[in-house]
Protein backbone atom coordinates (compact mmCIF):
# COMPACT_ATOMS: atom_id res chain seq x y z
CA UNK A 1 0.00 0.00 0.00
CA UNK A 2 3.22 2.61 0.98
CA UNK A 3 4.39 1.85 -2.56
CA UNK A 4 0.93 2.65 -4.53
CA UNK A 5 0.58 5.67 -2.41
CA UNK A 6 4.49 6.92 -2.80
CA UNK A 7 3.67 6.11 -6.55
CA UNK A 8 0.50 8.24 -6.83
CA UNK A 9 2.19 11.20 -4.95
CA UNK A 10 5.36 11.10 -7.23
CA UNK A 11 2.71 10.97 -9.88
CA UNK A 12 0.94 13.88 -8.37
CA UNK A 13 3.91 16.25 -8.10
CA UNK A 14 4.69 15.64 -11.61
CA UNK A 15 1.33 16.44 -12.82
CA UNK A 16 0.76 20.10 -10.96
CA UNK A 17 4.00 21.05 -12.49
CA UNK A 18 3.02 19.87 -15.70
CA UNK A 19 0.23 22.32 -15.82
CA UNK A 20 0.15 25.06 -18.67
CA UNK A 21 -1.57 27.53 -15.68
CA UNK A 22 -0.37 31.36 -15.67
CA UNK A 23 -0.09 32.64 -12.23
CA UNK A 24 -2.62 35.65 -12.33
CA UNK A 25 -0.48 38.13 -9.98
CA UNK A 26 -2.32 40.83 -10.56
CA UNK A 27 -6.27 41.70 -9.63
CA UNK A 28 -8.68 39.08 -10.59
CA UNK A 29 -11.05 40.31 -13.14
CA UNK A 30 -14.21 38.36 -14.34
CA UNK A 31 -15.42 37.87 -17.78
CA UNK A 32 -19.02 37.78 -16.50
CA UNK A 33 -19.10 39.62 -13.01
CA UNK A 34 -23.28 40.27 -11.78
CA UNK A 35 -24.29 41.66 -8.71
CA UNK A 36 -27.71 42.13 -8.08
CA UNK A 37 -29.31 43.84 -5.04
CA UNK A 38 -32.63 41.87 -5.03
CA UNK A 39 -35.96 44.01 -3.80
CA UNK A 40 -33.72 47.22 -4.59
CA UNK A 41 -35.17 50.19 -6.63
CA UNK A 42 -31.80 51.91 -6.17
CA UNK A 43 -29.75 51.84 -9.24
CA UNK A 44 -26.65 51.13 -6.84
CA UNK A 45 -25.64 49.61 -3.72
CA UNK A 46 -22.75 50.06 -2.25
CA UNK A 47 -21.42 46.79 0.45
CA UNK A 48 -19.51 46.89 3.41
CA UNK A 49 -16.76 45.25 1.17
CA UNK A 50 -16.71 48.16 -1.42
CA UNK A 51 -18.52 46.37 -4.38
CA UNK A 52 -21.45 47.87 -6.31
CA UNK A 53 -24.60 45.99 -6.38
CA UNK A 54 -27.25 46.82 -9.35
CA UNK A 55 -30.83 46.91 -8.20
CA UNK A 56 -33.00 43.87 -9.50
CA UNK A 57 -35.44 45.94 -11.82
CA UNK A 58 -31.77 46.47 -14.05
CA UNK A 59 -33.61 43.65 -16.62
CA UNK A 60 -31.91 40.59 -15.08
CA UNK A 61 -35.53 40.07 -13.44
CA UNK A 62 -38.46 38.09 -14.92
CA UNK A 63 -42.30 37.30 -13.82
CA UNK A 64 -41.94 40.90 -11.73
CA UNK A 65 -46.06 40.57 -11.15
CA UNK A 66 -45.44 37.19 -9.34
CA UNK A 67 -43.09 39.14 -6.66
CA UNK A 68 -43.27 41.46 -4.16
CA UNK A 69 -40.60 44.44 -2.90
CA UNK A 70 -39.73 44.61 1.12
CA UNK A 71 -37.99 46.08 3.04
CA UNK A 72 -36.53 45.13 6.24
CA UNK A 73 -37.62 46.46 9.94
CA UNK A 74 -36.16 49.36 10.50
CA UNK A 75 -35.56 48.85 13.83
CA UNK A 76 -33.04 45.73 13.26
CA UNK A 77 -30.10 46.36 12.31
CA UNK A 78 -27.97 45.20 9.87
CA UNK A 79 -23.91 45.20 8.87
CA UNK A 80 -24.96 45.61 4.86
CA UNK A 81 -27.27 47.08 3.02
CA UNK A 82 -27.93 44.17 1.25
CA UNK A 83 -30.37 42.66 3.23
CA UNK A 84 -32.59 45.99 3.75
CA UNK A 85 -34.42 44.70 0.93
CA UNK A 86 -35.46 41.54 -0.29
CA UNK A 87 -37.25 40.17 -3.16
CA UNK A 88 -40.13 37.79 -2.08
CA UNK A 89 -42.71 35.81 -4.40
CA UNK A 90 -45.92 33.41 -4.15
CA UNK A 91 -44.91 31.93 -7.82
CA UNK A 92 -41.76 31.46 -9.47
CA UNK A 93 -39.33 33.96 -10.23
CA UNK A 94 -36.47 34.13 -13.25
CA UNK A 95 -33.47 35.87 -12.89
CA UNK A 96 -31.44 35.46 -16.49
CA UNK A 97 -28.27 36.70 -16.74
CA UNK A 98 -26.04 36.93 -20.33
CA UNK A 99 -23.01 34.80 -20.28
CA UNK A 100 -19.91 35.83 -22.38
CA UNK A 101 -17.47 33.06 -20.62
CA UNK A 102 -19.05 30.00 -21.71
CA UNK A 103 -18.00 26.43 -21.34
CA UNK A 104 -16.43 27.49 -17.52
CA UNK A 105 -17.57 27.30 -14.03
CA UNK A 106 -19.38 29.82 -12.67
CA UNK A 107 -19.61 30.77 -9.05
CA UNK A 108 -22.84 31.59 -7.58
CA UNK A 109 -23.81 33.26 -4.44
CA UNK A 110 -27.38 33.51 -2.82
CA UNK A 111 -28.25 36.01 0.16
CA UNK A 112 -30.98 35.30 2.50
CA UNK A 113 -31.74 37.12 6.18
CA UNK A 114 -35.25 37.40 7.14
CA UNK A 115 -35.10 40.45 8.61
CA UNK A 116 -38.31 41.93 7.07
CA UNK A 117 -41.74 42.22 8.89
CA UNK A 118 -44.80 42.41 6.52
CA UNK A 119 -48.13 41.00 6.05
CA UNK A 120 -46.88 39.16 2.90
CA UNK A 121 -44.76 36.43 4.80
CA UNK A 122 -43.57 35.25 7.84
CA UNK A 123 -39.69 34.53 6.65
CA UNK A 124 -38.70 31.86 9.42
CA UNK A 125 -41.75 29.38 7.32
CA UNK A 126 -41.20 29.71 4.49
CA UNK A 127 -39.63 26.54 2.14
CA UNK A 128 -38.59 27.12 -1.94
CA UNK A 129 -36.06 25.89 -4.40
CA UNK A 130 -33.83 27.16 -6.31
CA UNK A 131 -32.94 25.95 -10.24
CA UNK A 132 -29.85 26.96 -11.95
CA UNK A 133 -29.64 25.69 -15.64
CA UNK A 134 -30.89 22.19 -14.55
CA UNK A 135 -28.99 21.96 -11.24
CA UNK A 136 -31.51 22.08 -8.35
CA UNK A 137 -29.24 24.01 -5.94
CA UNK A 138 -31.63 24.19 -2.76
CA UNK A 139 -34.83 21.93 -2.37
CA UNK A 140 -36.98 22.26 0.21
CA UNK A 141 -34.89 25.66 1.97
CA UNK A 142 -35.96 27.03 5.23
CA UNK A 143 -34.27 29.56 7.56
CA UNK A 144 -34.38 28.77 10.70
CA UNK A 145 -34.22 30.82 13.68
CA UNK A 146 -31.51 29.18 15.00
CA UNK A 147 -28.88 29.78 11.79
CA UNK A 148 -26.53 32.25 12.24
CA UNK A 149 -27.66 35.05 9.88
CA UNK A 150 -27.08 36.23 7.10
CA UNK A 151 -26.62 32.59 5.52
CA UNK A 152 -24.68 32.90 1.91
CA UNK A 153 -24.85 30.06 -0.23
CA UNK A 154 -21.85 29.42 -2.36
CA UNK A 155 -22.46 27.33 -5.54
CA UNK A 156 -19.36 26.78 -8.12
CA UNK A 157 -21.47 25.51 -11.44
CA UNK A 158 -20.36 24.72 -15.10
CA UNK A 159 -22.28 27.07 -17.70
CA UNK A 160 -22.31 25.61 -21.26
CA UNK A 161 -25.09 28.08 -22.84
CA UNK A 162 -24.96 31.83 -23.40
CA UNK A 163 -27.15 32.39 -20.78
CA UNK A 164 -27.23 31.32 -16.63
CA UNK A 165 -31.11 31.62 -15.90
CA UNK A 166 -31.43 31.37 -12.02
CA UNK A 167 -35.10 30.46 -10.73
CA UNK A 168 -36.62 30.35 -6.99
CA UNK A 169 -39.72 28.32 -6.51
CA UNK A 170 -41.80 28.25 -3.55
CA UNK A 171 -42.69 25.05 -2.23
CA UNK A 172 -46.25 24.00 -1.94
CA UNK A 173 -46.04 23.71 1.77
CA UNK A 174 -45.34 27.66 2.53
CA UNK A 175 -46.59 28.90 -0.97
CA UNK A 176 -43.52 31.65 -0.80
CA UNK A 177 -39.89 32.56 -0.96
CA UNK A 178 -37.50 35.38 -0.76
CA UNK A 179 -33.82 36.14 -1.32
CA UNK A 180 -31.51 39.46 -0.82
CA UNK A 181 -28.92 39.17 -2.76
CA UNK A 182 -27.81 37.48 -6.16
CA UNK A 183 -23.70 37.09 -6.95
CA UNK A 184 -23.03 35.36 -10.16
CA UNK A 185 -19.23 35.74 -11.92
CA UNK A 186 -17.19 33.62 -13.83
CA UNK A 187 -14.59 31.51 -12.24
CA UNK A 188 -10.78 31.68 -12.81
CA UNK A 189 -9.38 28.88 -15.71
CA UNK A 190 -7.70 27.10 -12.44
CA UNK A 191 -10.35 26.98 -9.70
CA UNK A 192 -11.63 23.30 -10.88
CA UNK A 193 -9.23 20.83 -12.18
CA UNK A 194 -10.38 18.21 -14.15
CA UNK A 195 -8.53 15.27 -11.85
CA UNK A 196 -7.93 14.65 -8.25
CA UNK A 197 -7.59 11.22 -5.94
CA UNK A 198 -10.48 9.48 -4.98
CA UNK A 199 -9.39 7.71 -1.41
CA UNK A 200 -11.94 5.23 -0.51
CA UNK A 201 -11.18 2.83 2.21
CA UNK A 202 -7.19 1.86 1.35
CA UNK A 203 -7.43 2.48 -1.97
CA UNK A 204 -5.89 5.61 -3.63
CA UNK A 205 -6.42 6.03 -7.48
CA UNK A 206 -6.93 8.93 -9.65
CA UNK A 207 -10.03 10.57 -11.48
CA UNK A 208 -11.13 12.77 -13.88
CA UNK A 209 -14.40 13.97 -15.00
CA UNK A 210 -14.74 16.78 -12.08
CA UNK A 211 -15.33 19.93 -14.94
CA UNK A 212 -18.42 18.46 -15.87
CA UNK A 213 -19.68 18.65 -11.81
CA UNK A 214 -20.90 21.42 -9.86
CA UNK A 215 -20.22 21.71 -6.38
CA UNK A 216 -21.41 23.81 -3.31
CA UNK A 217 -19.17 25.09 -0.65
CA UNK A 218 -19.60 23.30 2.88
CA UNK A 219 -16.75 24.53 4.83
CA UNK A 220 -13.91 26.94 3.85
CA UNK A 221 -11.39 27.49 6.95
CA UNK A 222 -8.28 29.26 7.12
CA UNK A 223 -6.13 26.83 9.37
CA UNK A 224 -4.05 28.40 12.05
CA UNK A 225 -5.29 32.24 10.67
CA UNK A 226 -7.73 34.71 11.27
CA UNK A 227 -11.15 34.93 9.53
CA UNK A 228 -10.56 36.27 5.85
CA UNK A 229 -13.18 38.81 4.89
CA UNK A 230 -14.76 39.04 1.12
CA UNK A 231 -12.43 42.33 0.99
CA UNK A 232 -9.21 40.31 1.40
CA UNK A 233 -10.01 37.76 -1.00
CA UNK A 234 -9.67 38.11 -5.10
CA UNK A 235 -12.65 35.89 -5.45
CA UNK A 236 -14.67 37.91 -2.74
CA UNK A 237 -15.00 34.13 -0.13
CA UNK A 238 -15.04 34.02 3.34
CA UNK A 239 -12.48 31.71 5.30
CA UNK A 240 -13.37 31.40 8.65
CA UNK A 241 -11.18 29.92 11.68
CA UNK A 242 -10.21 26.79 12.68
CA UNK A 243 -11.50 27.00 16.52
CA UNK A 244 -14.73 24.76 15.84
CA UNK A 245 -13.02 22.51 13.47
CA UNK A 246 -10.21 21.59 15.60
CA UNK A 247 -10.14 18.03 17.49
CA UNK A 248 -6.31 17.74 18.62
CA UNK A 249 -5.08 20.85 19.84
CA UNK A 250 -1.68 19.52 22.29
CA UNK A 251 1.20 19.48 19.77
CA UNK A 252 0.63 22.03 17.31
CA UNK A 253 1.25 25.47 17.17
CA UNK A 254 0.20 28.86 14.85
CA UNK A 255 2.61 30.37 13.03
CA UNK A 256 2.63 33.25 10.82
CA UNK A 257 5.07 34.55 8.19
CA UNK A 258 5.59 38.14 7.16
CA UNK A 259 7.36 37.88 3.89
CA UNK A 260 6.22 37.70 0.28
CA UNK A 261 4.48 34.37 -0.97
CA UNK A 262 6.12 32.89 -3.88
CA UNK A 263 3.22 32.58 -6.36
CA UNK A 264 4.47 30.26 -9.34
CA UNK A 265 3.24 28.60 -12.63
CA UNK A 266 1.52 25.50 -12.03
CA UNK A 267 0.81 26.26 -8.42
CA UNK A 268 -1.68 27.46 -6.29
CA UNK A 269 -3.00 31.24 -7.54
CA UNK A 270 -4.03 34.00 -5.49
CA UNK A 271 -7.62 33.29 -7.18
CA UNK A 272 -7.06 29.41 -5.45
CA UNK A 273 -5.85 30.75 -2.66
CA UNK A 274 -5.52 34.41 -0.89
CA UNK A 275 -1.75 35.52 0.51
CA UNK A 276 -3.82 35.68 4.09
CA UNK A 277 -4.45 31.74 4.03
CA UNK A 278 -0.65 31.13 2.97
CA UNK A 279 0.86 33.17 5.35
CA UNK A 280 -0.54 31.51 8.62
CA UNK A 281 -0.73 27.84 9.45
CA UNK A 282 -0.65 25.31 12.28
CA UNK A 283 2.51 22.89 12.50
CA UNK A 284 3.79 20.26 14.53
CA UNK A 285 7.13 20.76 15.52
CA UNK A 286 8.97 19.38 18.95
CA UNK A 287 12.44 20.35 20.39
CA UNK A 288 13.76 17.62 21.00
CA UNK A 289 15.85 14.31 18.89
CA UNK A 290 12.18 12.38 19.05
CA UNK A 291 9.35 12.54 16.26
CA UNK A 292 5.98 13.56 17.79
CA UNK A 293 2.94 11.10 17.86
CA UNK A 294 0.12 13.69 17.72
CA UNK A 295 -1.10 14.98 14.53
CA UNK A 296 -3.20 18.19 13.35
CA UNK A 297 -6.89 17.06 13.42
CA UNK A 298 -10.23 18.63 12.27
CA UNK A 299 -13.49 17.34 12.01
CA UNK A 300 -16.17 18.94 9.27
CA UNK A 301 -20.01 17.92 9.47
CA UNK A 302 -21.10 16.86 6.01
CA UNK A 303 -24.76 15.43 4.49
CA UNK A 304 -24.53 11.48 4.26
CA UNK A 305 -24.75 10.31 0.48
CA UNK A 306 -22.80 12.36 -1.53
CA UNK A 307 -19.23 12.50 -2.75
CA UNK A 308 -17.23 15.45 -1.44
CA UNK A 309 -14.20 17.13 -2.55
CA UNK A 310 -11.28 18.22 -0.18
CA UNK A 311 -8.88 20.74 -1.40
CA UNK A 312 -5.87 21.13 1.63
CA UNK A 313 -4.05 23.78 0.97
CA UNK A 314 -0.09 23.57 1.66
CA UNK A 315 2.88 26.40 1.87
CA UNK A 316 6.03 25.74 3.69
CA UNK A 317 6.66 29.25 5.84
CA UNK A 318 7.83 27.60 8.52
CA UNK A 319 11.00 25.59 7.15
CA UNK A 320 14.42 27.42 7.29
CA UNK A 321 15.43 25.69 4.04
CA UNK A 322 14.36 23.17 1.60
CA UNK A 323 14.26 19.67 1.71
CA UNK A 324 13.11 19.46 5.83
CA UNK A 325 9.40 18.70 5.46
CA UNK A 326 7.80 15.45 5.25
CA UNK A 327 4.19 14.47 6.75
CA UNK A 328 1.36 12.24 5.89
CA UNK A 329 -2.24 13.04 4.94
CA UNK A 330 -5.16 10.91 6.32
CA UNK A 331 -9.17 11.44 5.33
CA UNK A 332 -11.15 9.25 7.48
CA UNK A 333 -8.35 7.49 8.65
CA UNK A 334 -7.02 6.22 5.58
CA UNK A 335 -3.71 6.93 4.62
CA UNK A 336 -4.09 9.83 1.18
CA UNK A 337 -0.85 10.77 0.99
CA UNK A 338 2.32 9.31 2.17
CA UNK A 339 5.66 11.27 2.27
CA UNK A 340 4.28 14.50 0.88
CA UNK A 341 7.99 16.22 0.43
CA UNK A 342 6.46 20.21 0.32
CA UNK A 343 10.13 21.19 -1.77
CA UNK A 344 9.33 18.67 -3.93
CA UNK A 345 6.06 19.84 -5.49
CA UNK A 346 7.30 23.94 -5.03
CA UNK A 347 10.51 23.17 -7.19
CA UNK A 348 11.98 23.59 -4.11
CA UNK A 349 11.18 27.10 -3.12
CA UNK A 350 10.30 28.13 0.01
CA UNK A 351 6.89 29.90 1.05
CA UNK A 352 5.25 28.48 -2.21
CA UNK A 353 2.01 27.39 -2.25
CA UNK A 354 0.18 24.40 -3.32
CA UNK A 355 -2.89 22.33 -3.21
CA UNK A 356 -3.92 18.73 -3.18
CA UNK A 357 -7.92 18.01 -4.21
CA UNK A 358 -9.36 14.54 -3.03
CA UNK A 359 -12.68 12.94 -3.49
CA UNK A 360 -14.06 10.79 -0.72
CA UNK A 361 -18.15 9.52 0.29
CA UNK A 362 -19.43 11.42 2.68
CA UNK A 363 -20.08 8.09 4.47
CA UNK A 364 -22.79 6.77 6.71
CA UNK A 365 -21.16 8.80 9.47
CA UNK A 366 -22.04 12.44 8.53
CA UNK A 367 -18.63 13.38 9.06
CA UNK A 368 -14.83 14.11 7.76
CA UNK A 369 -11.94 13.82 9.57
CA UNK A 370 -8.93 14.89 8.07
CA UNK A 371 -5.32 14.48 10.03
CA UNK A 372 -1.71 15.82 9.37
CA UNK A 373 1.02 14.39 10.97
CA UNK A 374 4.51 13.04 11.04
CA UNK A 375 5.87 10.47 8.25
CA UNK A 376 8.50 7.61 8.40
CA UNK A 377 10.48 10.13 6.67
CA UNK A 378 10.23 13.22 9.15
CA UNK A 379 13.36 14.63 10.82
CA UNK A 380 14.61 15.75 13.62
CA UNK A 381 14.11 19.74 14.79
CA UNK A 382 12.08 19.70 12.01
CA UNK A 383 8.58 20.87 11.14
CA UNK A 384 6.65 17.38 11.32
CA UNK A 385 3.61 18.65 9.99
CA UNK A 386 1.47 21.73 8.20
CA UNK A 387 -1.51 22.71 6.99
CA UNK A 388 -2.90 26.44 5.83
CA UNK A 389 -6.28 26.15 4.54
CA UNK A 390 -8.77 23.74 4.01
CA UNK A 391 -12.20 23.33 2.06
CA UNK A 392 -14.68 21.22 1.86
CA UNK A 393 -17.23 20.98 -1.33
CA UNK A 394 -20.01 18.58 -1.93
CA UNK A 395 -20.66 17.51 -5.56
CA UNK A 396 -23.97 17.12 -7.07
CA UNK A 397 -25.35 13.87 -6.95
CA UNK A 398 -26.24 11.59 -10.66
CA UNK A 399 -29.64 14.05 -11.09
CA UNK A 400 -27.78 17.49 -10.93
CA UNK A 401 -28.93 18.04 -7.58
CA UNK A 402 -26.96 19.28 -4.39
CA UNK A 403 -30.84 18.75 -1.64
CA UNK A 404 -32.03 14.97 -1.72
CA UNK A 405 -32.69 12.21 -4.73
CA UNK A 406 -34.55 14.89 -6.93
CA UNK A 407 -33.68 16.36 -9.93
CA UNK A 408 -34.74 20.60 -11.31
CA UNK A 409 -37.45 18.81 -13.42
CA UNK A 410 -38.89 16.80 -11.15
CA UNK A 411 -39.28 20.18 -9.12
CA UNK A 412 -40.79 22.02 -11.91
CA UNK A 413 -43.11 19.44 -12.48
CA UNK A 414 -44.80 19.06 -9.15
CA UNK A 415 -45.34 22.86 -8.58
CA UNK A 416 -47.11 22.54 -12.16
CA UNK A 417 -49.22 19.77 -11.10
CA UNK A 418 -49.79 21.15 -7.65
CA UNK A 419 -51.08 24.78 -9.19
CA UNK A 420 -52.96 23.00 -12.12
CA UNK A 421 -56.08 23.26 -10.21
CA UNK A 422 -55.89 27.23 -10.08
CA UNK A 423 -54.01 27.42 -14.18
CA UNK A 424 -56.70 25.12 -15.82
CA UNK A 425 -59.80 27.04 -15.15
CA UNK A 426 -57.78 30.51 -15.69
CA UNK A 427 -56.95 28.89 -18.79
CA UNK A 428 -60.75 27.55 -19.45
CA UNK A 429 -61.85 30.79 -18.79
CA UNK A 430 -59.67 32.60 -21.26
CA UNK A 431 -60.52 29.95 -24.15
CA UNK A 432 -64.31 31.27 -23.59
CA UNK A 433 -63.88 34.53 -23.35
CA UNK A 434 -61.78 34.29 -26.97
CA UNK A 435 -64.42 32.04 -28.59
CA UNK A 436 -66.98 34.59 -27.08
CA UNK A 437 -65.01 37.05 -28.71
CA UNK A 438 -64.55 35.52 -32.21
CA UNK A 439 -68.84 34.77 -32.52
CA UNK A 440 -69.57 38.50 -31.83
CA UNK A 441 -67.19 39.83 -34.00
CA UNK A 442 -68.89 36.72 -37.12
CA UNK A 443 -72.11 38.22 -35.87
CA UNK A 444 -71.35 41.98 -36.79
CA UNK A 445 -70.05 41.26 -39.84
CA UNK A 446 -72.60 38.75 -41.18
CA UNK A 447 -70.93 35.58 -40.72
CA UNK A 448 -72.74 32.57 -39.91
CA UNK A 449 -71.37 30.14 -37.10
CA UNK A 450 -70.78 27.07 -39.27
CA UNK A 451 -72.03 25.94 -42.75
CA UNK A 452 -73.44 22.61 -44.43
CA UNK A 453 -70.78 20.78 -45.48
CA UNK A 454 -71.53 19.83 -49.62
CA UNK A 455 -72.78 16.94 -50.96
CA UNK A 456 -70.76 16.47 -54.04
CA UNK A 457 -67.58 16.39 -52.26
CA UNK A 458 -65.83 13.37 -53.34
CA UNK A 459 -64.51 10.23 -51.13
CA UNK A 460 -60.81 10.98 -51.63
CA UNK A 461 -61.00 14.69 -51.06
CA UNK A 462 -62.83 13.42 -47.29
CA UNK A 463 -59.48 11.44 -47.06
CA UNK A 464 -57.28 14.59 -47.87
CA UNK A 465 -58.91 16.89 -45.73
CA UNK A 466 -58.98 14.33 -43.00
CA UNK A 467 -54.98 13.87 -43.30
CA UNK A 468 -54.08 17.78 -43.41
CA UNK A 469 -56.48 18.65 -40.43
CA UNK A 470 -54.03 15.68 -38.35
CA UNK A 471 -51.22 17.24 -39.19
CA UNK A 472 -49.77 19.00 -35.87
CA UNK A 473 -47.99 22.80 -36.23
Amino acid sequence: MATAVNSISVTFSLYIFSLSLVCIVYAFSPADHFLVNCGSSASETLDPDHRVFTGDDSGFLFSTRTSHLVKADSQLDSSSPLYQTARAFNRPVHYAFPISDRGTHHLVRLHFHPRFTNNCCNCFEVEFHVVANGFLLLNNFRVLKGDGLPIIKEFVIPVELGKLEISFIPSEDSKFGFVNAIEVISAPKDLIADVAQYVDGGKVEWIDGLLRNGFETVHRVNVGGFKVTPFNDSLWRTWVTDDKYLQVRDGSEKIHFGGRIQYQMGGASREVGPDNVYNTARIIKISGDSTPNSNITLAFEVEKGYKYMVRLHFCDIASVSSGMIYFNVYINGNLAYENLDLSDVSNRLLASPFYADFVVDGGISGHLVISVGPSNMSLPHAVDGLVNGIEVWKMNNSMGSFGEEVSAEYVWRSWRRGHAGVLLPLAAAVFLLLTASVLMVRKKNGYVGWSRLPVDVSETSMKFGNQFSSVKA
